[in-house]
Formats: C-alpha cells, structure tokens, sequence
C-alpha cells in the first residue's frame, strides 16, 4: 500500500498521492510517494519517508481526488488549495479544555480561495456535504496530514485536487467511475506546473 517510488533528493520536489491509481500517469520524472488513505496513513507515510530519506525535498506536491461540495464552477475540475482544514477536529472544544490550539487551519502559499476540508470520513451524505460547505469548498481525507507533515519538516507545500464526486449520496460509485479521468487531470497539472 504505502510505498516511495524512486529516491528523495535536495533539488527535486517529491510528489505525494494516496492511490496508486491516482498516480497512474504522473511517469516518473520525480520522486513519489504513495501514502494509503486517511489521515493517519498519510502523516506517517510522509514522515517517516522525510526522517528517513536524508534529504529535503525543494517541494512537496499533494495530487488526488476530492469531493465537491459547491454547486456551480466549484463541482468540477481541477483546483488549487489555498487552504487546509480539519473537519472531523472540534478545535474550539479542545481549545477551551486545554487553552492549545490544536489542528489550526494551514495557509498554503497558493490563493486560488479554495478551501480543502480533510477527515477520516469518505463524505457520501448530503447533509454532511451541506454542512461542509458552509467552511469549505472541497473535502478529503489526506490533505490536511500532508499539509501538517511538511510544515514540520519546513517544506513548502502546493496541493491540487480533481473533483471526483459530489461528495453525496452518488459518491461512492461517481469516484470510482471518476477516477480514470481525474488521474488524466492530476498528471496533465504537474507535467505543465512542476518542473
């Protein structure tokens, strides 16, 4: 499941995906790594794959699928993340309990507006879609760790996610259908966009 394909290095920037099949036609022009789903997967994947490397990447570079959770321009495409969130996180309750912010929204340098909202939860529910929408724009489950991940290890970050899904109760079958086209997408962005 988890696994770097090719080797970390200094000058390059490393590609992370959660799929194999998201991945299918990035080639191999750059170091990737392949994390698992959710975001567990993703933070260890990512972390132990940088503490073990020896090297720093010149960039990391998030590529995948994301559900939509706007009506209109914002239910299709592809997108670039301006900023990550936890949905599954209640940071205010943890906040008055301990007097820490934990999970506190990540800023990506990119400011395309696009909200990403990552959790443990594959979103395939109108009313967690509708209730979603009022804090973000796009919702999946690796972002945010990836996110979090580099920032640790003081690496800049872009992300880009292909809507797969409606991120209702179509979902589960619209993102395997989906997928084919939206790994075409992903591979077209990072061969015009990342050197």
């Amino acid at each position: 499941m988890t696994h770097l394909i090719g080797q970390i290095t200094d000058d390059a920037p490393l590609l992370v995906v959660a799929f194999e099949e998201e991945a299918k036609y990035l080639g191999t022009d750059h170091p990737m790594l392949i994390t698992g789903v959710g975001k567990v997967n993703a933070a260890i994947s990512l972390t132990q794959a940088l503490a073990s490397s020896g090297s720093k990447p010149s960039l990391i570079v998030n590529v995948g699928t994301a559900g939509g959770l706007r009506d209109g321009d914002n239910q299709s495409g592809l997108h670039v993340v301006s900023e990550v969130i936890q949905h599954d996180l209640d940071t205010g309750l943890l906040e008055s309990l301990t007097g820490e912010i934990y999970g506190a929204p990540i800023t990506l340098s990119d400011r395309d507006g696009v909200t990403l909202a990552t959790g443990d939860t594959f979103v395939s529910d109108s009313a967690v879609r509708e209730k979603l929408a009022q804090r973000a724009t796009l919702v999946d489950m690796e972002g945010y760790a990836v996110a979090a991940a580099a920032g640790a290890f003081g690496i800049p970050i872009r992300m880009v996610k292909h809507v797969s899904d409606s991120a209702d109760e179509s979902a589960t079958s619209t993102w395997r259908s989906a997928l084919e086209h939206s790994a075409r997408q992903l591979a077209d962005w990072v061969h015009a966009n990342i050197g």
